[in-house]
This record gives structure tokens, sequence and C-alpha cells, in this order.
């Protein structure tokens, strides 16, 4: 059964990545004609977003990003870069 989401709903929706980080919450959605192109995802405190882009409030993504939207939005984990921690042999 097909669940519609009016897209005046999506304001303050929680993002989180397909590995479960929360990632910040949808403040707006972008529209071309009839279709959904883009979302602007704001960094909130302890977000991944606030996090990993210093400086940043809100970011753009593209809608191809988002993996699947209801209760909660999910995002690909391909849109954050996470970089390797690096280990300093001294702290071994």
């Amino acid at each position: 059964m097909l669940r519609l989401k009016s897209i005046n709903n999506m304001e303050g929706l929680k993002v989180y990545t397909e590995l479960g980080d929360y990632y910040g919450e949808i403040e707006e959605a972008f529209i071309q004609g009839n279709k959904v192109y883009g979302w602007k995802i704001k960094a909130t405190p302890n977000s991944l977003l606030a996090k990993t882009a210093t400086g940043a409030k809100k970011v753009m993504v593209g809608h191809s990003y988002i993996k699947a939207i209801g209760d909660i939005a999910l995002i690909s984990k391909s849109i954050v870069n996470f970089d390797e921690p690096k280990i300093d042999s001294e702290q071994m």
C-alpha cells in the first residue's frame, strides 16, 4: 500500500544516515515543476552534520541521496565523508 506524505509535514523531520547516525533535520524542500529535486537540511546540536561540516549551519542535499521518508528520513551513507581515524603509534 502506498502511503503519501505532504511536503508541508516535512519541516523538522529528523534525518538519519543508513548507518543509523543522526544527521540533522529537514528545513525545506526544493521543488521544480511537480518534482522534489533537493532538501535543505539544518545542523542541529549533536548532529553528524554539525560535527563534520564545521561552520556550516545548513546543507543542500539532492533528492537522489534520500533513500526513504516516513517517520524519519534516511539519507545515503555516500553523502557523508568519513575520515578514517588516525592512530598514533605513541598512543598504543
